[in-house]
């Protein structure tokens, strides 16, 4: 009997490792999974920034030149379809079993076209709901309904969409979408460089940080706005942000009328350097701004910071907070100046923690948290569950 060929995945993502983001990261290891389980591999990407080192593969990596902005990032609908429109087109001289689309819709709907036109099936990575992080942005309200009916028809069409989260999958099923075909696959962060274990990055002062994405549905001026009643009794204490978004305009003007040289903006680091200003920190901020309907989300902020054993301010309510708090992650917070405030100081308060390198003072919490994201938030193990979905969606032989 013939040795069967192996599967043809074709992976179709703006951003890849080695550049810096949640989804470069968790399409990396999703890759991975896939060649452990012996797939023949193509991702079809963006070329990375001048002077960027490529990673070394056994797979077939595909990049093709993209309008970046002023920042080198790959944001913004200009942006996306100067890597979408290409990318239709390289898919249809593409030969796959299955094909894999990543967010932003606009990715998604030139994977769906593409795939109905080659009769093949391709599977939805749902990081989140595009069309719900637009509900709280300026965005024009023909606008929202075009990218939802986009989204809508790129979610039923899919022969399966894997979910980061249960709360992800129950926002995919509002579409329209059979329970059959959503697979809720996890998330998390690679913690072979999210660790507690490894040196902490030198500060002179005590410190917050913030790493990821800034947007405004996020909301993280509340921690700047806080920071200046936290000055009041540590008048030391700082903010590092890490990451780039929509917002870091707006945080940046915030920073320099409330706090002037307190608050850091240090751009996109490597993952390294991340992981570093976390463990230093006397804790991890995240936020989900409350009402904008992103409620539901999970940041991967939250499983970083638990994966180097520092404690989490959340700012918000829904599933983060809930995260947070049931998993004894740190601090859940409403969304007001005096309760974020709050919890930044009592975690400045906590004994032993009075100067730089605060990750690494006294802390009965610590060992809880390192060890539940070693349990819970291992990207590799979401990865290689992710993988075998893929594979098993490929053996369709159209789409649905």
């Amino acid at each position: 009997m013939a040795e069967q060929k192996p599967l043809r995945v074709v992976v179709t993502t703006r951003l890849f490792a080695p550049e810096v983001g949640a989804a470069a990261f968790r399409l990396k290891t999703l890759v991975d999974g896939l060649m452990e389980k012996g797939a023949d591999v193509t991702v079809i990407t963006t070329k990375l920034p001048a002077g960027s080192p490529d990673l070394q593969v056994s797979y077939t990596l595909r990049r093709w030149p993209v309008l970046r902005d002023s920042g080198g990032y790959v944001r913004g609908y200009i942006q996306y379809l100067s890597f979408d429109i290409p990318a239709f087109f390289r898919l249809l001289a593409t030969r796959a079993d299955v094909v894999v689309s990543e967010p932003p819709p606009t990715t998604g709907i030139v994977v769906a076209l593409s795939s109905l036109l080659r009769r093949r099936p391709y599977v939805y990575y749902a990081a989140d709901i595009w069309t719900e992080a637009l509900s709280a942005m300026s965005v024009p309200g023909a606008v929202k309904a075009a990218m939802r009916a986009v989204e809508g028809f790129v979610l039923r069409k899919a022969a399966l969409v894997l979910a980061v989260s249960e709360p992800v999958a129950e926002k995919v099923a509002a579409f329209g979408v059979p329970g059959a075909r959503i697979k809720v696959v996890g998330n998390g962060v690679d913690t072979t460089v999210f660790r507690p274990d490894a040196p902490s990055a030198n500060a002179a002062k005590r410190y917050f940080v913030y790493t990821g994405t800034m947007s405004e549905w996020q909301g993280a001026g509340i921690f700047i706005e806080a920071l200046r009643t936290v000055r009041e009794e540590f008048p030391d204490a700082e903010i590092r942000f890490l990451g780039q978004g929509t917002d870091e305009d707006h945080l940046k003007d915030l920073a320099a009328a409330l706090v002037p040289g307190a608050v850091h903006f240090g751009g996109v680091v490597p993952p390294a350097e991340a992981a570093a200003w976390i463990r230093g920190a006397a804790g991890a901020l995240v936020s989900i701004k409350p009402g904008q309907g992103y409620d539901f989300a999970k940041p991967t902020k939250i499983y970083a910071a638990a994966a180097c054993g520092t404690p989490v301010v959340f700012a918000g309510r829904g599933d983060g907070a809930t995260l947070v708090t049931e998993n004894e992650l740190g601090i859940a917070a409403g969304y007001t100046t005096a309760a974020v405030a709050s919890a930044m100081r009592t975690l400045l308060a906590e004994p032993g923690l009075s100067g730089p390198g605060l990750a690494a003072a006294p802390d009965q919490g610590r060992a809880h948290r390192i060890q539940w994201a070693l349990d819970n938030a291992s990207l590799q193990a979401s990865g290689r569950l992710a993988a075998g979905e893929v594979l098993l969606a490929g053996t369709t032989t159209s789409s649905p």
